[in-house]
């Protein structure tokens, strides 16, 4: 890792920091790989199926998937890039918002952006490859000095099913909560 950042023109990087260096950047990659593979698990078997998931919102995701979820077979990484300088266009446009309003939007733009290539296995056997994009943004440390990274992971709007994908995400969760369905279906009875 110490001769890749020297590579990339990161000289400043004391030597004796790299193995902390490597522990959070395993620590990254392993949480943007949870929430690819919670993407897949969603929308592998289609876009109804997804739709399925996602419009009981996103914490009911866990109660209403298990025994789909155990019969999948898993995503698998073709590749990835590094694109550090590149901005997606999502990050782009939260940064021309924070210009706009900044009591609400103002914000560090992302320290890094990757793209990931991964295998989708489909219910009749195919393969299709999935591009995500991956923003890497870094917040406040915690009290105890602790640093905080948040991560944005979704498919890139490669192609109309990919921007169907993350609408219908996007919008089951905001559907969910804004229809009052929190408070009109008891918990037991969501799935």
């Amino acid at each position: 890792m110490y001769n890749a950042m020297l590579r990339k023109g990161y000289d400043d990087t004391p030597q004796d920091a790299v193995e902390s260096m490597v522990a959070v950047h395993n620590f990254l990659n392993e949480g943007a790989w949870a929430e690819i593979v919670g993407w897949e698990q969603r929308f592998s078997r289609g876009l109804s199926r997804g739709w399925d998931y996602c419009r009981k919102g996103e914490a009911a995701f866990d109660t209403i998937a298990p025994s789909d979820v155990s019969t999948m077979q898993p995503p698998r990484l073709l590749r990835f890039q590094g694109r550090p300088k590149e901005m997606t266009p999502k990050a782009k446009a939260i940064q021309a918002l924070g210009q706009l309003y900044p009591a609400k939007f103002k914000g560090d733009p992302p320290f890094d952006r990757h793209d990931w290539y991964v295998q989708r296995h489909t219910p009749d056997g195919k393969k299709h490859e999935v591009r995500y994009v991956i923003d890497y943004y870094s917040g406040p440390p915690e009290p105890t000095g602790e640093p905080v990274f948040y991560l944005d992971v979704r498919p890139a709007v490669d192609t109309p099913t990919a921007a169907a994908e993350r609408l219908i995400r996007w919008g089951g969760d905001v559907w969910h909560r804004a229809s009052g369905a929190e408070a009109r279906v008891p918990t037991t009875q969501r799935t």
